[in-house]
This record gives C-alpha cells, structure tokens and sequence, in this order.
C-alpha cells in the first residue's frame, strides 16, 4: 500500500520531533527526512538537517525510528540534494563523501532508499557528464550495495534559474540518461517526480510503464506554465521566466491520472509531497495550510 508522505524541506526551522508530530497530526504517514551537512544553505529549499548523520550514533538511529513510529510514522527515506559532478572541486568532493554518510546512516536506521541528484558539469555536453557519472557513480554505488541502501535520484533537471541555465545542475533528467544510469547498478533508480515532465513537455505517465522497477521514490510536486509567457520568452529561456511549482491540484499534473498510474504498475513506496509554492510561504501558517490543503487532496485520491 502506497503511504501518503512528506518531504521535510518545507519545515527548516522545526526540530525532528516537530516535524514528525505535525505530520502525524495532519495524517501524514511517511517522512522523507533531509539530511544535509549542517551550514549555510546554496540555495532555496537545500541545507536543511533534521538528522545530522555527521554524528549519528546507533542509540540515536534507534530514538529517531521509535519516536516517528510512536506517531504511526515510518521514515520512508533520507534525503540530500547536492551537485556530485559539479565543475567545482570543492564542491563535489564534499557532495560524494556526504552522501556516502547519508547511505550508511539509512542502512543504520534501515530506511530502505536515499533519495539524491546524480549532479551535472553544466559546462560540459551531456556526453561528457555521462562519462562523468560512470566514473564516479560506481564507488557510491558500491557502498550502497554493500549497505543494502536504493538510491533514487530525482529527475529534476535544475535548470530553473539564471545561474543554473542553460546546462543545470542534474543530469538525470531524461530516459536517455536514466538507462545508461541504470546499468551502473541495480541499487540505482528513480526519485520520480512528475512537475520535472511537464516542463520538459514529456509524457508524465509512459516512464512509470517503461520503467517500473526503477520507480524507488515518489516527489509529489505540481507545476504551473504560462502560454503567455512562453510566448514571450521561448521554451529556450530559463524556466523561472514562465514557470511556477504549485502544491497538488493547482498545476498542470493530471495528479488522478499519475496516482492510477502508479497503482497499475504495483507502486508500495512513499508519495512524498515536496513543496515549493511561493504563494504558501508567507508565513508558517502559510505553509502549514499548503501541506495540510496537499494532504486532503492526494489523501482523496490515494484512498
């Protein structure tokens, strides 16, 4: 049975065990926990650490497991987004080595997935970052599969902003990629969110039947294009010019359709809804009236 889950990105400023007991207290039955090396974040919605797994113990992946479970709350999966084939050194370096931690930290609480980006050169062809990947993807593989840990790397493309355009920052974007990434190890599959289709102007529902098994994780994200604005920038600007994330509902994912979709197909992960939509950000009750208006809608329809 697919468990209607939460994304904690959206919730930076809570503690663990606010976080666990707002969604609980909502309905939410899931958590995909962030887990990024504590410091500043590089950019929105990035350096959130509700579990620091720089310093976790075995006696604290035990507290974190019964106090979500006491809350009816399974921890479907640890979460970290970095840039591991960035064109700075720096950068990648820290990337790799973390998310190895984050694999270890999972299989020390069992969490079953590590949800993640396979990172992108963005002054590099999608060639040249493909011979990147398996180069250094083999050796995280390695600990994964060691660890018994999925790594599902969402199919986000990061090419929204002025700074990440034209290249961005995941090459993980397409099925061209996902089956030359797929090769490198049966731990690798899919964080797969529909709202990253829609903006490319893909079908939403044909990877789901192409590649069912790799489906590890599900991002439930909505996404808003404006005809206008397309019009006046072309599809060739950078998306945060004629696009919006929206909550579920209010975009133009066929959320019914998607959620069918993955049942035929025997879907029994988590459906996290990650959230990014400015006009739910005012304040915390902003925000929390986002999450809690996401949860009744996908609650409908999962149900």
């Amino acid at each position: 049975m697919m468990k209607l889950g939460l994304l904690t990105a959206i919730l930076p400023d809570m503690t663990f065990e606010e976080v666990v007991d707002y969604a609980s207290e909502v309905g939410y039955r899931a958590l995909e926990v962030c887990c990024w090396p504590k410091g500043k974040a590089v950019r929105r919605y990035a350096g959130v650490t509700h579990i620091d797994v720089d310093t976790l113990t075995r006696e604290q992946a035990e507290y974190y497991l019964d106090y979500a479970k006491k809350k009816n709350i399974e921890i479907a999966a640890l979460a970290y987004f970095p840039n591991p084939l960035s064109d700075d050194a720096e950068t990648t370096k820290v990337a790799r080595n973390h998310i190895k931690k984050v694999i270890k930290a999972a299989a020390l609480m069992k969490v079953p997935v590590v949800t993640t980006f396979i990172g992108k050169n963005k002054t590099l062809p999608v060639e040249e970052n493909l011979k990147q990947m398996k180069r250094v993807w083999p050796a995280i593989l390695k600990v994964a599969e060691d660890s018994g840990v999925r790594v599902a790397i969402e199919n986000c493309p990061m090419s929204f902003t002025k700074d990440e355009w034209p290249g961005g920052n995941n090459l993980a974007s397409t099925p061209f990629v996902w089956r030359q990434m797929f090769e490198m190890s049966p731990n690798i599959g899919l964080c797969y969110d529909p709202s990253h289709l829609v903006l490319q102007g893909m079908s939403v529902n044909k990877p789901l039947m192409d590649f069912p098994e790799r489906i590890f994780h599900v991002h439930f994200k909505d996404m808003q294009i404006d005809p206008e604005k397309v019009e006046e920038y072309g599809r060739f600007s950078y998306p945060s010019l004629w696009h919006t994330p929206k909550i579920p509902g209010l975009g133009d994912v066929n959320f019914p359709k998607f959620i069918a979709k993955l049942h035929d197909i025997g879907y029994k992960g988590a459906g996290c809804l990650e959230m990014e939509d400015r006009s739910f950000e005012g304040s915390m009750r902003d925000t929390k009236k986002g999450i809690q208006q996401s949860y009744r809608y996908l609650k409908t329809l999962m149900d």
